[in-house]
């Protein structure tokens, strides 16, 4: 096995254009909602990353074809389907094996699900995917792993206890499955959620309300093949937003989706950045104020994550990092997953003036200046956020641990390097 390290030599300038890759939590539901149909499945714009490998080698593992076609296109026919107990291993390597419940309970009326794996930034509870099932018609028992049973799923009447993301994925791809009509209330509404609805409706779905929190389903109809092109990731973009103002560059981020930034772009006009549209492209320009906006009355402003369509918590990191390097003082506020923000003892240790406040606050004060430091990757986004801080950084740093940004961020070595990035990938082999 292969520990890897990026070298990254700091206070370079970027310039030139990148595209952000498929979304990724896009792309893991869809790979699972493929198997609701016993017909040929492509898709196009997959991430190639390790979580999407290491889903692929669990729908592999039931008996089902999925072949890559090219780099980013993948073949998925599920005209056979095992419902066998899933890797241990496998699943405990991704929080989207969890995904594969609706489907398979769809398809073979069972499922037997290890306890799913992912990012250790706090606790995940799964409840509000097993509440829903159980409304549709399934029953469970959890012990050390978690069993699903259905003879046949109805359609319901579901409000979730949480706008959960998966849980609405889930129970929306059990949904078209069953028969009857299916309301959930209180759904996430993100656009990896909205992109799983619209793949739906290419198999023969009928699905109202999409991009609310609120979906209607009208089960049972024929589930076809068809073909389906993932969306750009919009963490991807507000990453992008964020090294180019940390690095004083202009970057121009190709085809960004922009329908989907809106928040995100109020979050760093807070922090003094402001992006232009160009056609279906976003420009970053190199002279940014970087002045945090106070509060009316000069008050300290606070930036928060919420559920969509407001500020997306997986761009927290990203934006403390780039407040580092902001001149003002800012609350990052992260309410959902109560370690997330342990990384920025990391951000402290490389000169950042931070203060935690507790688990989800941290108070910055920017202007910083980052010295580079050996540093470890705890997550795909904080792994993310802490390259963002080596760029910019006086001095080389060494980030260990990469392999949690990769799980989320396709060849960003080789993107990044295009840009002009230092970035110098070390790969060293592991006994075993």
């Amino acid at each position: 096995m292969a520990a890897v390290q990026f070298v990254v030599e700091g206070e370079h300038p970027l310039k030139g254009s990148i595209r952000p890759s498929g979304n990724k939590n896009a792309a893991l539901p869809i790979i699972c909602a493929a198997l609701i149909s016993d017909q040929p499945v492509t898709l196009h714009n997959v991430p190639r990353i390790r979580d999407v490998e290491t889903l692929v080698d669990l729908v592999r593992s039931l008996d089902v074809q999925a072949d890559w076609r090219d780099r980013n296109s993948l073949y998925i026919h599920a005209k056979t389907l095992r419902a066998s107990a899933l890797d241990p291993a496998l699943c405990a390597k991704i929080r989207a094996s969890i995904l594969l419940a609706g489907p398979l309970l769809a398809r073979c009326g069972e499922v037997t699900l290890p306890p799913p794996g992912g990012d250790v930034i706090g606790r995940r509870r799964v409840d509000t995917h097993f509440l829903a099932l159980e409304q549709l018609g399934a029953t469970f028992d959890v012990g050390d792993t978690f069993r699903l049973r259905a003879r046949k799923l109805k359609g319901a009447d579901v409000f979730l206890d949480e706008p959960s993301v998966t849980a609405t994925e889930n129970a929306l791809t059990a949904a078209v499955a069953a028969t009857g009509t299916t309301v959930l209330r209180n759904a996430a509404s993100e656009p990896h959620v909205q992109d799983l609805a619209h793949f739906l409706t290419t198999l023969g779905a009928h699905i109202e309300g999409i991009g609310t929190n609120t979906l209607t389903i009208h089960g049972g109809h024929a589930i076809r093949g068809g073909t389906h092109a993932i969306g750009p990731d919009h963490i991807e973009v507000g990453s992008f937003i964020g090294l180019a103002a940390v690095t004083c560059s202009e970057i121009r981020i190709e085809k960004a989706g922009l329908e989907h930034l809106r928040s995100i772009r109020m979050g760093f006009e807070r922090l003094g950045i402001v992006c232009k549209e160009d056609g279906p492209d976003l420009i970053v320009p190199k002279d940014q104020d970087k002045e945090i906006r106070s509060d009316l009355g000069g008050h300290v402003p606070k930036l928060e994550d919420q559920p969509w369509p407001a500020f997306p918590a997986d761009v927290m990191s990203i934006a403390i990092v780039t407040a580092t390097q902001c001149k003002g003082l800012i609350l990052m506020h992260e309410k959902m997953f109560e370690s997330r923000m342990f990384f920025v003892d990391k951000l402290i240790g490389m000169g950042a003036r931070i203060v935690l406040c507790d688990p989800h606050r941290a108070l910055v004060a920017g202007p910083s200046a980052l010295r580079g430091s050996t540093v470890e990757s705890p997550d795909i986004r904080a792994g993310m956020a802490m390259l963002l801080a080596a760029l910019c950084a006086r001095g080389t740093s060494t980030i260990n641990n990469v392999g949690q940004i990769e799980r989320g961020y396709e060849r960003i070595d080789e993107r990044l390097s295009a840009l002009g990035a230092r970035i110098t990938r070390i790969e060293e082999r592991r006994g075993g």
